[in-house]
């Protein structure tokens, strides 16, 4: 079963490339990434973490800690970072923990599982799930993608861009925002509040019904 916005990350324990890990002594107070991955030695999965071990300075920069999940175990994740490593254009290090779960346990207990991608023993992969989790280990967004289609972990960023901004102040970010955009006013504050909440002021724009929902205000922080 998915895990649902707002939720607290079950915890788990599982050996990792950097020791055992307990999930949310790992999270402690911070923001954190966890996505899964189907199999280690797969061309797709080989490219999402070289991508990630080139990005982890924008990662740190935003106070997120990092971990990722494949299902196979630690002697496959050790031969495998090498590949990694050396796949990625900067030949960026792998700084982060790669989680083991052969059994695929900690992928079901998280609902990390593709029902459409079987291996030869009729056991479903795991899928390229994505969860964020905020500080307090509620889960803040989640993506899922299929096993055949790699992330964009730009566009992850993106997203952690926007539910910190958002968590620290009331507007919420329109479509294809990025760092130092204008937001968006919401809806449930009114005129007045607004104005004293934004000091740098905010517009509303004309549309046909005359409702004045759509308030932009550039971004507070």
């Amino acid at each position: 079963m998915a895990l649902r916005l707002g939720t607290v990350v079950p915890d788990f324990e599982a050996e990792s490339t950097q020791g055992r890990i307990s999930f949310h002594e790992f999270v402690n107070g911070n923001w954190a990434i966890l996505f899964s991955h189907p199999n280690d030695f797969t061309p797709v999965c080989t490219t999402e973490l070289g991508s990630v071990a080139t990005l982890m300075p924008e990662f740190i920069k935003r106070g997120v800690k990092v971990l990722a999940l494949s299902c196979n175990d630690l002697t496959s994740h050790f031969r495998w970072i090498p590949d990694i490593e050396a796949s990625n254009k900067q030949k960026s290090i792998v700084s982060f923990p790669i989680i083991c779960d052969p059994d695929r346990t900690i992928a079901t207990q998280l609902g990390m599982l593709d029902p459409d991608e079987i291996d030869p023993s009729g056991v479903p992969l795991a899928a390229r799930a994505v969860l964020i989790v905020g500080p307090d280990k509620k889960l803040k967004a989640s993506i899922l993608y299929p096993a055949s289609t790699g992330r964009s972990f730009s566009e992850i960023l993106r997203v952690i861009d926007s539910l910190q901004l958002t968590s620290r102040h009331n507007v919420a970010t329109p479509v294809d925002w990025k760092q130092g955009d204008p937001c968006m006013v919401l809806p449930t504050l009114s005129d007045d509040e607004a104005k004293t909440m934004f000091p740098k002021g905010f517009e509303t724009v004309a549309v046909p019904s005359g409702k004045g929902y759509l308030r932009v205000t550039p971004q507070p922080d």
